[in-house]
């Protein structure tokens, strides 16, 4: 039940996400799009987290919530977008895949690149190191409470915990601190952005803090 409620605040949460604001153009370097088109897309994107919510408080399987992802992206025609708007396209639904917690990485790269290459990609990713998780860190948003979750790739002993990291909630944009802890060599952060990392070296817990305390501050306003 819980469970169920993190995903249906997450989706809440995208929905009312500008999606194509001026700064998330500027955080990828791009020139931001047509407002009409914009507006279109956002229309689409809601639709779709609209969908999932109610499938989720359905109490829906996994096959339909994917169904339902891979329907609403075939409805957008690729051909209409140039290739960083794709991409942009892409990594939101993405992010409501890992929402609700169903794979469509495949669907992606075939709307992305074709079927061929989408492939092609696929078949070279195989031949690639695996990044499935050893396990999953879990701490909750300090502002809507849902997990923020990082994937744990790999470890190996001896490894210090360098850094603090400032990070911001994609559901909420909150701003959190982590700590992944020792004997972590790679990881994955799944539903937030790495702001700023803080070397503990020059840090400590409360110094970090107070940094926390002044992004809260000076990128809120």
């Amino acid at each position: 039940m819980r469970e169920k409620e993190h995903i249906i605040t997450a989706l809440a949460g995208f929905r009312r996400k500008n999606k194509f604001s001026y700064s998330v153009f500027q955080e990828r370097g791009l020139h931001p799009s047509d407002d009409e088109l914009c507006s279109g897309l956002q229309a689409l994107l809601n639709d779709c987290s609209d969908q999932l919510i109610v499938a989720v408080n359905s109490g829906v399987d996994e096959k339909k919530l994917a169904k339902i992802l891979k329907s609403n992206l075939s409805n957008i025609d690729a051909a209409n977008y140039d290739t960083e708007e794709r991409e942009l396209i892409c990594d939101y639904f993405y992010e409501l895949s890992q929402i609700v917690v169903v794979d469509i990485k495949s669907d992606l790269n075939n709307w992305l690149y074709g079927v061929i290459l989408g492939t092609l990609l696929k078949i070279t990713s195989i031949l690639k190191r695996s990044d499935k998780a050893l396990y999953t860190l879990e701490q909750s948003c300090t502002g809507c409470k849902i997990p923020l979750k990082t994937a744990i790739l790999s470890r190996n002993k001896g490894i210090p915990d360098h850094s603090w990291h400032v990070i911001r909630c994609n559901n909420c944009d909150e701003y959190n601190l982590l700590s992944v802890g020792e004997g972590v060599s790679e990881y994955r952060f799944e539903n937030y952005q790495s702001i700023e990392a803080l070397p503990k070296s020059a840090y400590t817990k409360d110094e970090a803090c107070v940094r926390l305390e002044q992004i809260r501050y000076f990128r809120k306003r």
